[in-house]
């Protein structure tokens, strides 16, 4: 039944192995490059982030292409001079982000990812509508249990919550539970999806930065069935599917909690960056439980 519905073709199967990773402390503090005298101490600092490596080549290009750029923002990234972890001169941090991220979401589709994906690209939607909600979700999760992708089916509830929030706070910082420590990604809302990049390809590469996760959410049926499919695509030599799942499920963890403590971070990332504290979020993640099948030695609640 599902091949007849769904039109989608891929490969591959689900992951769902738990990787080998341990926090060890906040790494990437972001905007917060050593500051030097020289016009390249930046870069050195820069290559002493523990994901510098990840990133290595297409820094590289920009400093071979375009060295005054890249040196302008290496000189913007020192700017702030480094300070213990935790202090609360975060405004900058945040102003940062802010600026860089903007054009996150509104670029031409680059590394494989679909420029205006449509639910129809994937799904019979006129078949589909004789279905009820109920076997709509199990045609879709029966199809992409078997793809290298995020899937889910989302409560009408829900996401009009999470669509509210979105619009008045677009943007959010996430962090990533890395064998090294942490690495944060900004999240940017475009429409119904929601673009992620990393905090460090934000300072190297700017407004330019691509995409290296996009989540697709569909309301096609939110009104007739009660649900929002989601699905996504990902720069599969950056994430892999059980990290972009875990920054998958901090959305809902931001923006449709009810608990005000959490939300209230959003708010303040959007509207309030002069008291906004990254560390925040990582308490936020640590005590939901969210990643810590990244993290050895720690089994997952659903094993």
């Amino acid at each position: 039944m599902a091949g007849a519905l769904l039109q989608a073709c891929g490969r591959g199967s689900a992951l769902r192995s738990r990787a080998a990773l341990r926090p060890l402390g906040l790494l990437v503090p972001p905007c917060r490059g050593a500051a030097g005298p020289g016009p390249g101490a930046g870069g050195a600092a820069l290559e002493e982030n523990p994901f510098y490596g990840k990133y290595r080549h297409k820094i590289q290009e920009l400093r071979r292409s375009s060295p005054d750029v890249f040196e302008s923002r290496m000189e913007k990234r020192s700017e702030v001079k480094k300070q213990p972890v935790g202090h609360s001169k975060q405004g900058e941090f945040v102003r940062c982000v802010e600026e860089k991220a903007e054009g996150l979401g509104t670029k031409t589709s680059k590394g494989g990812f679909t420029k205006d994906k449509t639910l129809d690209s994937i799904l019979n939607v006129e078949m589909v509508k004789e279905k009820s909600a109920e076997e709509i979700k199990q045609i879709w999760n029966q199809y992409f249990s078997a793809k290298d992708t995020v899937y889910a089916v989302i409560p009408a509830e829900k996401f009009d919550l999470i669509w509210k929030r979105a619009q008045k706070c677009p943007s959010f910082l996430y962090a990533l539970p890395r064998k090294e420590g942490y690495e944060f990604f900004v999240g940017q809302w475009s429409g119904t999806e929601l673009h992620f990049t990393s905090l460090i390809n934000i300072q190297t590469q700017g407004e330019t930065a691509p995409s290296q996760l996009v989540l697709y959410h569909y309301p096609e049926l939110q009104k007739e069935k009660g649900i929002v499919l989601m699905t996504a695509e990902m720069d599969s030599k950056f994430l892999v599917v059980h990290e972009a799942q875990c920054l998958a499920n901090q959305v809902q963890l931001f923006y449709a909690t009810d608990r005000s403590e959490t939300y209230e971070l959003v708010e303040t990332f959007n509207h309030r960056s002069s008291e906004f504290k990254y560390m925040s979020v990582i308490a936020e993640l640590e005590q939901s439980g969210l990643g810590r099948e990244l993290r050895p030695g720690q089994v997952s609640d659903k094993s």
